[in-house]
């Protein structure tokens, strides 16, 4: 997941490029989903059936980050878009794949700590750009896709583990990826620090597939 004048770069420490952390923005510190804070003792789960208001819409005109899909942002998740995604010098950081992040909603101001990272892949299909995606996280596995919808899109969803460099233990992952009407292909990720983050973030991830339209 196209000649400008180019910002000023910052050289990416190589620990945080081996250990496959994304850059937030070029010249900017990369956030990791799990800083090096001390774990909490008990993150919060989501109960039974627990659903995520819209606070805004994420994609559109005026907002945050500009996608080919736009979707409900749950509330106190905090959008930014990623600058200069296609820069080569960054490519450990913002490729996976073949996709491009474009943009990723921080979870942190609600108490949690990951991201909705959404990634643009340039041809579908979506299926096919999806597997190419989980096939470079690392060492994936229970991997299993389905076919469902996100809104109105027909979409292909994935869940699978990875392993986590910053704890060595297999988290939860999942995401999304739907064809646009111009031929591209958007994938929505949430990932999380650990299982237990992840699955309590779920209802954001859901609230964003549920209200995904093409744009």
């Amino acid at each position: 997941m196209p000649e400008r004048a180019r910002p000023t770069r910052t050289a990416v420490p190589a620990a945080l490029v081996a250990a496959g952390l994304l850059l937030t923005a070029c010249g900017t510190t990369p956030k990791p989903d799990a800083p090096a804070a001390p774990r909490k003792t008990a993150p919060a789960q989501p109960t039974a059936g627990a659903t995520a208001k819209a606070a805004a819409t994420l994609g559109g005109p005026g907002t945050a980050c500009a996608l080919p899909v736009s979707f409900g942002l749950a509330e106190g998740w905090k959008p930014e878009a990623i600058e200069d995604p296609e820069n080569p010098e960054f490519a450990a950081l913002t490729r996976q794949g073949p996709a491009v992040v474009r943009c990723e909603v921080d979870a942190k101001p609600t108490g949690n700590i990951g991201y909705l990272r959404v990634w643009t892949v340039a041809k579908g299909p979506a299926r096919a750009a999806l597997e190419g995606f989980v096939k470079a996280a690392d060492k994936p596995s229970a991997v299993t896709y389905r076919e469902t919808r996100a809104g109105a899109l027909a979409a292909t969803e994935v869940t699978y583990t990875s392993r986590s460099a910053l704890t060595d233990e297999d988290k939860e992952q999942r995401a999304f990826a739907v064809s646009t009407p111009k031929g591209a292909v958007v994938i929505v990720h949430l990932g999380g620090m650990d299982t237990d983050e992840h699955r309590a973030m779920l209802p954001a991830y859901e609230l964003a597939k549920s209200t995904a339209k093409a744009l």
